[in-house]
């Protein structure tokens, strides 16, 4: 006859006596200290709060809402980030470890940095959830190499560190990510629309005086720059913005890109839209006049990237096609499905292109949605990041429209990762704009 199996104590394990094996105290020494950390860590958020502290956003997003009880367990995992982000003193914290840093080991605090942070939240230049082995190898490689997700240059400058690894590391030849671009163009040419492609230039190719003397692919990079360009150049109705750029820079007696953030400041932005109009309909721009109106401020992305809270400020401008009307409007604060502007459709106002455009752009487009509207009687905004949701809508805008315009960023083209060149899309463009011309 077998023996049965050993019961547990019909009583809660910290009522044992102490000498029993399965004694546990119910609250030791390091879980009351746990429990003290954990009250702290969610209970100063809250009272800062009662005593006037008021978090700020400081890695160029909205501040995590408190979590609802709808979430299920997201009620728990998304305590965590709320706590975080409105711990009141964070910014401070944040600086003086990198102030620490700087001081003692001589380089930034690596906050940021390899976590997938990157200008404007949301509004990315490209995807970065491959997730497969393939790209998990590179990273290690580009992090094994040196190269940086933020490269300091000398009074302040920073670049974006994947102003360099896109080119360094392509996910496909240039000459490829082209022909695919130029299918597009085709496709639109072919149903009768109207087709303009622009680039808008890394803030290394334009500003490269500030890079440090040396860094991580500074030599492959410099390369693939060089036939960069190169093949842009060639491309079939292509507007190339640098010349315009570069005479910005010279007008103003500074780059037109901020220094602590990737993307280029108001004056870039109207120099886009200037440019853009003049390629449609040369001339139209000749009666516009613009005009600064005050100063804005926030924090630069890159500047966030490295944990710091430096602001960025820039002068905004009204935009007056007619040379009297004001047609700016306020920029976008999200960037995801199509956004229009049709109030005037139909209407023949001096200075603006009346066709039905549809602009698919990047955060450079959303850096310069201001003004964009303004030359146009009717324009659709898209951002091909977001594309991979909006496909149908995007394709029924480009249908709807009589000009496609894609602008891109230099070092998403060089990389080859576009949404825009996936196969699957660029067949899906060709068969409905075959099957719907204009005339």
């Amino acid at each position: 006859m077998t023996n049965p199996p050993p019961k547990l104590p019909p009583v809660h394990e910290a009522w044992l006596p102490r000498e029993h094996s399965l004694y546990r105290p119910r609250h030791g020494r390091r879980q009351l200290t746990a429990l003290v950390c954990a009250a702290v860590f969610f209970a100063v958020p809250a009272l800062g709060w009662v005593f006037g502290g008021r978090p700020s956003e400081i890695e160029n997003r909205e501040l995590a809402d408190f979590p609802g009880i709808a979430d299920g367990w997201g009620f728990f995992t998304g305590m965590s980030q709320w706590a975080t982000d409105h711990l009141v003193f964070r910014d401070a914290a944040i600086e003086a470890a990198d102030g620490i840093s700087h001081g003692v080991f001589g380089e930034p605090a690596p906050m940021g940095q390899g976590e997938g942070a990157g200008p404007i939240p949301g509004v990315p230049d490209g995807p970065r959830d491959k997730g497969d082995d393939g790209d998990s190898q590179q990273q290690q490689q580009r992090q094994s190499a040196g190269y940086a997700e933020v490269i300091e240059g000398s009074d302040g400058w920073l670049y974006y560190g994947d102003d360099i690894t896109d080119k360094c590391f392509p996910e496909r030849p240039l000459t490829e990510t082209f022909e695919r671009l130029d299918r597009i163009r085709h496709a639109v040419e072919a149903s009768g629309r109207r087709f303009v492609l622009t680039i808008a230039p890394d803030k290394t190719t334009m500003v490269p005086q500030h890079l440090p003397d040396s860094y991580a692919g500074k030599d492959c990079a410099a390369e693939a720059t060089e036939q960069f360009w190169k093949l842009a150049e060639q491309q079939q109705n292509f507007l190339d913005i640098r010349p315009s750029l570069e005479d910005v820079a010279e007008q103003l007696g500074r780059p037109p890109y901020f220094a602590n953030d990737t993307h280029w400041t108001d004056d870039g932005a109207m120099m886009l839209t200037r440019d853009i109009a003049e390629e449609l309909q040369p001339g139209v721009t000749d009666s516009w006049r613009n005009r600064g109106v005050g100063w804005s401020a926030s924090d630069g992305d890159l500047a966030s990237m490295l944990g710091r809270s430096a602001p960025k400020t820039w002068i905004r401008y009204q935009l007056m096609p007619d040379g009297s009307t004001d047609r700016t409007h306020d920029a976008l604060r999200k960037f995801d499905g199509p956004e229009r502007y049709d109030a005037d459709a139909g209407k023949d106002i001096e200075g603006t292109i009346g066709a039905p455009t549809a602009l698919i752009g990047d955060s450079f487009t959303f850096a310069s949605s201001r003004y964009l509207p303004a030359a146009f009687a009717d324009l659709t905004l898209l951002s091909y990041p977001q594309l991979g949701d909006h496909k149908k809508a995007t394709i029924d805008t480009f249908i709807r429209s009589e000009i496609v315009v894609v602008q891109t960023v230099e070092r998403s083209v060089a990389e080859g990762d576009l949404p825009l060149i996936d196969e699957g899309f660029i067949k899906m463009v060709e068969r409905r704009l075959a099957a719907n011309p204009i005339r």
